[in-house]
């Protein structure tokens, strides 16, 4: 990669206990987390985004992001650049003792459909729709060479493209990139923050390209996208500083228009 992220460098269980932690995590309490569940619930149960085959971008240690997805696909492949970030949700798919716990995300998100009581169900749904978890790097024309994936359905990406990309003109290549193995008129579900340079996972810095609503539209028009959604939430003072200064939570819906 050619940001300053240091993959060697990255804990996912810092990462997942700074952010995500049920009792202290970053990303609770009105934050990011219950912002993009809320987008991601209304987007999958929508009926528009639909189709055999979604692909998360940049999945990090998480599985948030596919909790109401799984609703809609029967095959969903995440992916990311970090070895030890495979491990982590792979101990998670595998129910292996020490993986993270995301029944209080995933209560969250039941709730949003109706039961909050389901989430053991939806753990099983999840476990067996997620068939496959590959390395991904942004940065390459095929983000997953030497693997040749059939173009995707939809692609989600939360909290990817910022942390790997160096520039504003890195990240117009990595969604580039990315785009190019969208079906046309399939759709591109994008989340993340806005105003943020630098975020901490427990005691590591690391960086952040600073994103605002204008490169964001202007990034998916020159990809052939057509913006069918942009959600902002400012933070204000909810935000815990000290971790992750940032500005607004952001949600995207968009489609893909045309190759370019």
């Amino acid at each position: 990669m050619d940001s300053g992220f240091k993959p060697m460098d990255f804990d996912p269980k810092d990462y997942l206990n700074t952010y995500y932690s049920a009792t202290a995590g970053g990303f609770g309490d009105d934050n990011y987390l219950k912002f993009i569940l809320a987008n991601l619930h209304k987007t999958f149960s929508s009926g528009d985004v639909k189709g055999d085959l979604p692909i998360d971008i940049g999945s990090g240690p998480t599985i948030y992001q596919i909790m109401s997805a799984c609703v809609c696909f029967e095959d969903i492949i995440v992916t990311d650049l970090i070895e030890q970030n495979h491990l982590e949700v792979k101990r998670w798919l595998e129910n292996k003792p020490g993986a993270f716990d995301w029944t209080p995300t995933g209560k969250i998100v039941c709730e949003m459909e109706g039961d909050r009581n389901k989430w053991p169900e939806k753990e099983k749904q999840i476990r067996a729709k997620v068939k496959k978890v590959l390395t991904c790097d942004v940065l390459k024309t095929n983000p997953w060479e030497p693997i040749i994936l059939p173009q995707a359905d939809c692609l989600l990406s939360m909290l990817c493209l910022e942390a790997a990309c160096l520039d504003k003109a890195s990240f117009d290549r990595a969604l580039k990139n990315i785009t190019s193995h969208l079906k046309i008129g399939g759709h591109l579900v994008l989340g993340g923050v806005l105003g943020c340079v630098s975020w901490m996972s427990g005691e590591k810095e690391f960086p952040s390209l600073c994103l605002d609503e204008d490169f964001l539209r202007s990034s998916l028009t020159k990809c052939g996208y057509a913006v069918r959604e942009l959600a902002l939430e400012p933070v204000g003072e909810k935000c815990n500083k000290s971790i992750c200064n940032y500005d607004a939570n952001f949600f995207i819906l968009a489609q893909k228009l045309k190759a370019t």
